[in-house]
């Protein structure tokens, strides 16, 4: 019988596996962000013409996207984690996440199929339906503490769930499918059950409801106090605009540079395409999955437990206290630089090779986190 892991061993109880990197349980958690709702963002350093070009209107802190009804983003951002291996797809609902994060999948199947997991981010749409979902990451916590977030999870393994419950201040992982049973939070998809060797499993099948989740949320339901990556108001003021041409943003997360998760750009939308190793990225509705702005994050990558000799090794991703080489692509061009992060609750800091800081797009943004030395391929 092929190989199955632990963690799609999903049976009545969907139940699961994984959190964040025990390797940074050391930091010590400041004070919890306040949350005053939606911001304006700052406006842009660089001076174009006398007259200020940067809209003052209220914008969306997890895309720079103008907002009509500031009242409108006073509710708990949700993330969803959503698998990103070939038997997985087809996915549902990254076309209305703002922030699409992509990590380490944490264990490796038998026909070498596993790699990446995502994390899309909810907050200026909340969508009817996310799917598939699985567990937490240890890396969760440090992506989303900055600005306070409820996670829609399976479950994650013991000891990432103590970990992300040492953050609660910032992140609440704690409504899981099994803690939510009969609000209408999850679902089941019946279509995605499967049955092997007798035992039926529902590791592909379950859905997350954001929409529903975000109303039984009770933390964060303020909505992020700040913008979560440095968008500028200023059309002229983006990074890229004197950037090098990007046609194609590759993105290895394998060794020898392969299993490439890759963005082509589409001039007539100005938006990149979003590819698998095996073909285009098709969403169940037959979209195609395309974003504004492709941001690369090379970190480290390692596996830890945090109880010696306990407790299942889970993917790290070294981002607390530490940095590394970015690149970012958007509208056909690309620049690179330098981030760091502090603590876990401080925001990434982008920094040109020029040493002036990162100016981004307004729109959605996927979130390449691969190893600290992958060799990403641009065209």
């Amino acid at each position: 019988m092929t190989q199955i892991d632990r963690r799609s061993l999903i049976l009545g109880m969907v139940g699961a596996a994984g959190l964040t990197a025990a390797g940074c349980t050391s930091t010590t958690p400041g004070p919890a962000p306040t949350s005053a709702g939606p911001t304006s963002l700052p406006p842009s350093t660089t001076t174009t013409s006398a007259t200020p070009s940067v809209d003052p209107r209220p914008r969306w802190p997890l895309t720079g996207v103008l907002m009509e009804d500031p009242a409108a983003g006073r509710h708990t951002p949700i993330a969803v984690k959503v698998p990103d291996n070939k038997g997985e797809h087809p996915q549902v609902g990254l076309d209305a996440a703002d922030i699409v994060f992509v990590e380490l999948e944490g264990y490796v199947d038998a026909a070498g199929n596993s790699s990446t997991r995502l994390m899309p981010l909810f907050h200026s749409t909340l969508p009817h339906a996310a799917a598939p979902v699985r567990s937490m990451r240890p890396v969760d916590v440090p992506l989303l503490a900055p600005i306070g977030v409820t996670i829609g999870s399976t479950g994650a393994a013991p000891w990432v769930v103590d970990y992300i419950k040492s953050f609660g201040q910032y992140v609440d992982g704690n409504l899981t499918y099994l803690a939510t049973q009969g609000t209408g939070s999850y679902s089941i998809d019946g279509s995605r059950v499967r049955s092997i060797g007798g035992v039926t499993y529902y590791d592909r099948a379950v859905v997350c409801r954001p929409d529903v989740l975000a109303k039984r949320a009770r933390s964060f339901t303020s909505g992020p106090s700040r913008p979560y990556l440095p968008f500028t108001g200023d059309p002229t003021a983006v990074s890229t605009v004197t950037g090098r041409p990007a046609t194609k943003v590759a993105v290895p997360w394998k060794p020898g540079e392969s299993y490439d998760m890759s963005y082509s750009y589409d001039a007539p939308s100005r938006r990149y395409l979003r590819s698998m190793p095996w073909g285009p990225h098709i969403l169940a509705n037959g979209t195609r999955v395309a974003t504004d702005n492709v941001l690369v994050i090379r970190a480290g990558q390692r596996f830890a437990k945090l109880y010696a000799g306990k407790g299942h090794e889970e993917p790290v991703h070294d981002i607390i206290k530490a940095s590394g080489t970015f690149v970012y692509a958007h509208g056909g061009k690309y620049v690179t630089g330098t981030w760091s992060k502090g603590a876990v609750e401080t925001l990434f800091e982008l920094v040109l090779d020029d040493g002036s800081p990162l100016q981004m797009a307004p729109g959605q943004t996927f979130v390449e986190l691969p190893r600290l030395d992958a060799k990403v391929r641009i065209s």
